[in-house]
């Protein structure tokens, strides 16, 4: 690994992409924030994703050694004390890793993904006004965690490379092929055109999860927490109904789609 660069001074310049990661987010701007060493292992096996720099607590140090002994000699390595780190970040980061990321070649494609979907025969999610970064964090560790060939975010959606939602994805969002952009309606009508099998949650749902059964091409749809799908995307789906007790009207939006995930991982 590079030889590690020791940094005393809170303000020194070159640790600016670490600086007050809490109050502002780098996605759209110059890369993104990866917390922790179980995401950092994710953004090191990364095909599509590079870490630039990293900023590590040196009581950590040794624990990481091994892990960035591959890393290009261009790629600094910072280290600092508590006090220091802490200032620098603006909070107290306990797990004591971040490292600082990019994009590299060229972003996945609708079209990719759709076709990932065909040739493997694994579940699609499509998610429409996904605005809670720890919702979409874990829907992205639940799809990959139940092999979905992919996720397809609409415009409204947030981002799944804000450092919080990235975190709880445990770096999936990294590995798992994605792509943000368009609207709900244009990723519905692409994934009818590829011939999948829309299916949308709905407490009211036409379809008991334990009556759809294998499926070829499934395409999961959530919506946002509380006010779910647009009624006219819900209208081109098949819905399908989770059955629990009747004083509870309906699941938080990442729980549901680990409950369907598994559903159709269990039954190909």
């Amino acid at each position: 690994m590079p030889e590690p660069i020791t940094i005393d001074d809170a303000e020194d310049p070159r640790i600016e992409p670490f600086r007050d990661v809490r109050e502002r987010d780098l996605v759209g701007r110059s890369g993104f924030i990866a917390e922790g060493s179980v995401v950092l292992d994710q953004l090191l096996q990364a095909g599509r994703f590079r870490p630039t720099a990293f900023l590590i607590l040196r009581n950590r140090l040794e624990g990481v050694r091994s892990r960035l002994a591959g890393l290009p000699a261009d790629v600094p390595v910072y280290v600092a004390e508590q006090k220091v780190f802490d200032r620098i970040a603006g909070f107290p980061v306990n797990r004591g890793v971040l490292a600082h990321g990019a994009a590299v070649g060229v972003p996945w494609s609708v079209a990719e993904i759709l076709a990932r979907a065909a040739a493997t025969g694994r579940p699609l999610v499509v998610g429409v006004e996904i605005a809670n970064h720890d919702n979409l964090g874990a829907i992205f560790r639940n799809a990959a965690a139940f092999g979905a060939a992919g996720i397809l975010l609409d415009e409204t959606s947030c981002h799944p490379l804000y450092r919080k939602a990235l975190r709880v994805s445990v770096g999936t969002a990294l590995t798992l092929p994605w792509v943000r952009g368009g609207t709900g309606e244009a990723l519905v009508a692409a994934c009818e055109a590829a011939g999948c099998r829309l299916l949308a949650l709905s407490p009211s749902g036409e379809t008991r999860l334990a009556g759809i059964g294998p499926t070829a091409r499934p395409a999961l749809l959530l919506g946002a927490e509380g006010r779910g799908l647009p009624a006219a995307l819900m209208h081109r789906c098949e819905t399908v109904r989770i059955e629990m007790q009747p004083e509870i009207d309906s699941l938080n939006v990442a729980t549901a789609a680990a409950i369907v995930l598994h559903a159709l991982y269990s039954a190909a």
